[in-house]
């Protein structure tokens, strides 16, 4: 039986109940992170991972990048990798379809569930007493102080050059997409409890990396993401693979039958995920592809055992993470093309 979420303390306050669905194979949709999933800080996709995202795509599996940077940031990842499912950014506040290879303009808009522009007035105000470095993204934009002296490195980070104010907070004229406030380990993490209090019905609270604590709409998260992939696509909860290495990723690996965390993931993440996938150095997105979809049948099923029960022992070997509570949960499709859930 797979770990499921019902609650977690400190980053995750308030996090509604998650039934995690019985594993259905063959898989059918494969949902992945970028940052310390996908790619490192190089930024570079390992040789073996596009071989194995190729052989899956060969195969007829859908896979979809799901992260928490901006759409337009995202698709030359997309680009390299040939895919062409919709790409879901800013932890599922925002989703394009892929643009055309040929065009330089976004993806037709799908989703887009903005943040008020009160309360992200309030976010920039606040985040900046606890010592952090607010940034605002709405849509494609992306926008930074002016005498920001860490813009080109967002720059390089993002792919895309920053939209400069003077004043951050008086540029919110309407609702936007995020408010991301950056600064060193481990204060966003540290600062991320008492965000979700002060914030706890206004907007949701995250850590994407540990450099940044973002702020997205209520209800927004890459577990609201993969269910509205999933129910686009007909096929159930159960046959997607998804991997991801960081606090946003929690409600995305705790909703698929098949959630693999990066062995770098905090121990709260790992604790709702299947599996525990290799690490990035060995391309670990590969190796579960390769394990779980390229396999035979017998062999998926074998290796799908395998790595849960490793994935368990891994977990019993570690304390309990403070304030997670977890248990098991069952889905009724048996079988891909089932319903949804």
């Amino acid at each position: 039986m797979p770990p499921a979420l019902l609650s977690v303390l400190g980053h995750h306050q308030y996090v509604p109940i998650i039934k995690t669905p019985e594993p259905i194979l063959p898989v059918a949709v494969i949902a992945l992170d970028i940052d310390g999933t996908l790619v490192g800080d190089d930024l570079r996709i390992g040789p073996d991972t596009r071989a194995a995202i190729r052989a899956a795509r060969d195969r007829g599996v859908v896979v979809s990048l799901i992260t928490g940077r901006m759409v337009t940031s995202a698709v030359r990842f997309a680009r390299e990798l040939d895919l062409v499912a919709p790409i879901v950014g800013y932890q599922g506040a925002l989703i394009r379809e892929m643009p055309a290879a040929d065009s330089r303009r976004p993806g037709r808009l799908l989703v887009h569930t903005p943040l008020s522009a009160v309360v992200a007035r309030e976010v920039v105000a606040w985040t900046r007493t606890q010592g952090l470095d607010p940034h605002l993204n709405h849509l494609e934009r992306f926008i930074v102080r002016a005498d920001d002296p860490r813009a080109d490195d967002y720059s390089a980070f993002m792919g895309s050059r920053p939209q400069l104010t003077d004043d951050l907070i008086d540029s919110i004229r309407h609702s936007i997409t995020k408010v991301m406030a950056t600064g060193e380990p481990p204060l966003p993490s540290q600062v991320a409890a008492a965000a979700r209090v002060r914030f706890a019905g206004r907007a949701e609270v995250t850590v994407s990396h540990p450099r940044f604590l973002e702020f997205v709409a209520p209800g927004v998260s890459k577990g609201r993401a993969v269910r509205w992939l999933a129910r686009r696509l007909g096929v159930p909860l159960g046959a997607v693979l998804a991997i991801g290495d960081q606090w946003n990723d929690i409600e995305m690996l705790a909703e698929v039958g098949h959630g693999a965390a990066m062995p770098t993931a905090p121990a709260e993440v790992q604790a709702v995920a299947r599996y525990v996938a290799p690490p990035l150095a060995d391309e670990g997105v590969a190796r579960m592809i390769e394990a779980l979809v390229l396999a035979s049948p017998a062999e998926a099923r074998a290796s799908s055992s395998r790595l849960a029960e490793e994935a368990a022992d891994r977990r019993a070997s570690l304390s309990r993470p403070v304030g997670v509570v977890v248990r098991t949960g069952t889905e009724d499709a048996s079988a891909v093309g089932a319903a949804p859930e």
